[in-house]
Parts: C-alpha cells; structure tokens; sequence
C-alpha cells in the first residue's frame, strides 16, 4: 500500500502543513501528475482543491515537470529544480523523478487553489 506525507500550502497564509495520508486516501494521488487538481477531502479538507506542485521519492530526488512518467532520469540541467548552478552557463547531469505520483513518491507537495468551509489551521492542526 501506498503512504505518503502530504505538504500542504496556504497561499493566503503563507502556511504549510504536513498530513500523513495512507490507504484509500493515498490511492487518490496515484497516477496523477504535476499541475493536477485533487480533492482535499483525501487530506481531511472536505469542500477544498488541492494542486499538486512537486514532491520528492524516498531517496529524496525531486520530481521535475518537464520529465514524463514515474520512473527515473539521469537529465542534464541548466538550472530549476535538482540543480541550483553556482556559476553562469554552469550544467550538470542529474537523477531526477518524472512528474507522475508512484508508489516511489514520498512526499507530495500540494497548494490549495479553491477555498472551503472552516478554517484551514483548525482542519488540519494536530491534537
């Protein structure tokens, strides 16, 4: 079975939460890309929309947009994400996760793009 943590981001806020999602709630997310839009009840956000924006896999390589699938890729980059070039025209080769959510995502990043009812810190604050 699948399990993943879930970083959702307020945009209205500025704050980010982390929720543990696993089972039938996690099965949602596979198979889905970067720039689809969820259900936030599957984060406990009943009434929300989530955005998926990245996310990393278990040995914390990130997933890039421009890279189709779920499996790895050695891609030489410029700059982005997996890549923060210290000199101009500097590149390098870099293994990174395709843009679709696997059984190998770890972490999923997530934005809420359409508000519900109840207030976000309250949904979704640890007890």
């Amino acid at each position: 079975m699948a399990e993943f943590t879930v970083a959702v981001s307020n945009p209205e806020t500025g704050r980010t939460h982390q929720v543990d999602v696993s089972d039938q709630d996690a099965n949602r997310f596979i198979g889905r890309e970067i720039g689809d839009e969820i259900d936030g009840s599957a984060v406990g956000l009943d009434g929300y929309t989530l955005e998926v924006t990245g996310g990393s896999d278990d040995a914390g390589r990130p997933m890039r947009e421009d890279v189709k699938g779920a499996n790895l890729k050695a891609v030489l980059l410029t700059g982005g994400t997996g890549f923060n070039p210290e000199k101009d025209g500097e590149r390098k080769r870099v293994t990174v996760r395709g843009r679709e959510i696997s059984d190998a995502t770890r972490q999923i990043n997530a934005k809420i793009v359409e508000q519900g009812d109840g207030d976000v810190e309250e949904l979704l604050t640890e007890e």
